[in-house]
């Protein structure tokens, strides 16, 4: 029998047992600063010793972090997230900048393995160029301001036939037959958006205004170009993405378009409406793949040891350490994520389930993300662990389609296997445009930094338009469309990342392409390409992984027509 609880790590620089106040950090900072280095190995064990510290801060933030989105209604919890927010990350940056120079300053940097280093110290010199200490107090107020949206969406619930749900569980009234259930429901949870959209619009203006001193202090005209360089997009630039835009536009949109009217003729409807969009047009009760969270995480780690049971054990391993919170509950932070605990080596899966199909997707999605965790736990520096959304991305969306082709675990009959492989296949198609929506809002929003909230909801309504609007009319709903924007968690927390979703999706469609054509190759192709964490440029990785790293109209043309055609399989 495997021992599936994880043994503490023993430290060889940071004291085991350190508790994470600025007193006892700030020694360890300042000798890593004073240490003289005169060799290569010297030099190599800094590195070392360096990593260490951050993996233990990064450990310390993580747990604050997810303790505070179970529970964000708990004043200690959120008390303690905004602590190391106000008094410990401040102190790091400028301090952490010095290291970065220390680093960069001493000839022997030029002497390490260039095959090893050329990636991590890209990153370095790019992160000391556009470092400006003006910024730091901007990053903590922006770190605690961002927190608010988590706090205002956790509280939102709605009352539907005298009982109240979560948003996530009130959405699963959106696949009811009844297209009378599925108005009622869509308008309810619509409306309680529009409670506090006022707020969420001021809270965004702030955000919005705070991006913008970020950029000009470090000396970009505006935020998008700013976040282009701190993002290290190395690969791709402004123009590429508007570019991949018209690619979704011109090739993923029209199949969209034909599927909704072919949604339209099954439901015997003359016009599609928002609520029409999630119900099976088979006419059957919305799918029901695993009855709670328990028998979802348990399907789960069956699904991943079918694969291969090296990933199921990984997930087994997380079930023993108690890394799940799965259940949708009031309270708790709106969505779902993958945490890398960076000492410990595993990660923690925090996602909102509704016992829905879409938690099944969202469940597999976080699983490749924690797979990716597992891999790189064991990367020599804990900056070679830090992959690029593009990168990690690639792991969660190719885990979605790879996974399908077990997912028997969770449907006991074929047409209920059928109906979900095409659920599934529907939805990837689906992420292109929306990405390309709130990609391109993001580009305008922060090169036209002036804006307001009534200028910012005309620009939404245009670019989503743009992109078929979701192939429904919104006729007598505009106050509804011009705020469905602020859903998107991505756009108050974590700007600018988004279009890496559209670039990855591309990508795990090639993976899911290159496994039906030869499965074994394509998981030791993909799992290699894991393996390698952030230690090679981007196009390396993706080469890794058997595919490759493209957007153009070609390669989108491609990819789509090959879901298309998966799907016309499962007619």
């Amino acid at each position: 029998m495997i021992d599936l609880i994880i043994p503490k790590k023993t430290r060889t620089y940071v004291p085991q047992n350190l508790e994470i106040k600025w007193e006892n950090l700030e020694p360890l900072f300042n000798e890593l600063l004073q240490r003289t280095i005169l060799t290569i190995e010297e030099l190599e064990l800094w590195l070392k010793d360096k990593s260490e510290l951050e993996a233990a801060l990064e450990e310390d933030f993580a747990w604050r972090y997810i303790r505070m989105s179970c529970d964000t209604a708990n004043e200690k919890l959120v008390e303690d997230f905004q602590y190391f927010a106000n008094e410990i990350d401040p102190k790091i940056s400028p301090l952490a900048n010095q290291l970065n120079k220390k680093l960069i300053a001493n000839e022997l940097s030029e002497q390490l393995d260039e095959q090893k280093y050329f990636v991590y110290l890209r990153a370095i010199r790019k992160g000391l160029e556009i470092y400006r200490e003006e910024n730091i107090e901007l990053f903590t107020k922006l770190q605690v301001a961002q927190q608010k949206y988590q706090a205002t969406t956790g509280a939102m619930s709605v009352h539907i036939n005298e009982q109240e749900y979560t948003l996530e569980q009130a959405a699963n009234f959106l696949k009811d037959v009844s297209r009378e259930t599925r108005q009622n429901a869509w308008e309810i949870i619509l409306q309680r958006r529009l409670v506090d959209k006022d707020d969420l619009n001021i809270l965004f203006d702030e955000l919005i205004t705070m991006r913008h001193q970020v950029a000009l202090n470090a000396g970009f005209e505006n935020f998008r170009d700013y976040m282009f360089q701190a993002l290290g997009r190395f690969d791709y630039t402004p123009h590429d993405c508007y570019k991949f835009h018209e690619a979704i536009e011109k090739e993923v949109v029209p199949i969209l378009k034909e599927q909704a009217q072919k949604r339209a003729e099954a439901l015997k409807l003359e016009v599609l409406k928002p609520w029409d969009m999630e119900v099976s047009t088979t006419g059957k009760p919305a799918l029901k793949p695993f009855q709670n969270g328990a028998e979802l995480i348990d399907k789960t780690i069956a699904c991943f040891n079918a694969i291969d049971p090296k990933l199921g054990q990984m997930l087994q391993t997380m079930k023993a350490n108690n890394l799940f919170d799965v259940e949708s509950r009031k309270g708790k932070a709106p969505g779902g994520y993958n945490y890398p605990l960076a000492e410990t080596g595993a990660p923690f899966i925090f996602m909102n389930s509704a016992n829905s199909l879409r938690d099944l997707t969202t469940m597999v999605h976080e699983g490749g993300h924690a797979v990716h965790t597992f891999l790189t736990a064991n990367l020599e520096l804990n900056d070679f662990k830090h992959c690029p959304s593009e990168v990690a991305e690639l792991a969660s969306m190719s885990m979605e389609l790879i996974s399908m082709d077990y997912w028997d675990v969770y449907f006991d009959n074929e047409a209920d296997l059928i109906r979900a492989k095409r659920e599934q296949l529907t939805d990837v198609l689906k992420t292109l445009p929306w990405v390309a929506v709130i990609d391109q809002f993001q580009h305008w929003i922060y090169t036209n930094p002036g804006h307001n909230a009534a200028d910012r909801e005309t620009a939404f309504k245009q670019i989503y338009e743009r992109f078929g609007a979701g192939f429904t009319n919104w006729e007598e709903l505009d106050q509804e469309f011009g705020n469905l924007w602020q859903k998107q968690l991505h756009l108050f927390e974590v700007p600018f990342y988004y279009i890496e979703y559209a670039i990855a999706q591309l990508g795990a469609i090639a993976i899911y392409k290159n496994y039906k054509e030869n499965p074994q190759q394509a998981i030791k192709q993909y799992l290699d390409a894991l393996s390698l964490g952030y230690t090679q440029p981007m196009n390396e990785i993706y080469e890794t992984a058997g595919i490759k790293f493209d957007f153009t109209q070609g390669y989108v043309e491609e990819l789509a027509t090959f879901i298309k055609n998966e799907l016309a399989k499962l007619d």
